[in-house]
């Protein structure tokens, strides 16, 4: 149980997401080994994927009962792991085969080693932000409820 809720909870609540981060993850790979130029790849974001999922969370988890605050992280933190084990994957990919993909490719951080782009992937990607994601999900959240607040009826008791 993570915060109340069981992991499949939170896959059940996020699944539309992580496919199409899978999704596109995979074809950004599979464009980038097949030889299109990364200039054009690029546009295949797996980064605008999770961004719009920190707004959706921040107003779904709300709207739907789904949970709060805390509910936020796990989910943040589920995407960004997916995220980045993708992109660790396709590192690892290119470092045995030795052929280079945009995950590994100079100009997207692969210049600075396989070791260190994949800590870097661990350490920024997952953990800092799945953090930063989680704080921009619960100011949406905020002011979801704000907002949602405002459209209720007052009934006047007296």
């Amino acid at each position: 149980m993570i915060f109340g809720k069981r992991l499949s909870e939170y896959l059940r609540f996020e699944r539309v997401f992580l496919i199409l981060i899978v999704v596109v993850g995979l074809a950004r790979l599979f464009a980038s080994l097949a030889g299109m130029p990364n200039a054009t790849v690029r546009f295949l974001s797996i980064t605008v994927i999770g961004l719009i999922g920190i707004f959706y969370y921040g107003i779904r988890v709300h709207t739907t009962g789904f949970g709060s605050y805390k509910q936020l992280l796990p989910l943040i933190a589920i995407q960004n792991v997916v995220t980045h084990t993708l992109i660790i994957a396709a590192i690892v990919l290119a470092r045995l085969t030795h052929q280079v993909n945009i995950y590994s490719a100079p100009e997207y951080g692969g210049g600075a080693g396989a070791r260190a782009h994949i800590l870097g992937h661990v350490l920024i990607g997952m953990i800092g932000f799945s953090l930063v994601g989680w704080l921009v999900a619960s100011i949406v959240m905020w002011v979801t409820k704000w907002v949602v607040g405002k459209g209720r009826v007052q009934h006047d008791t007296a």
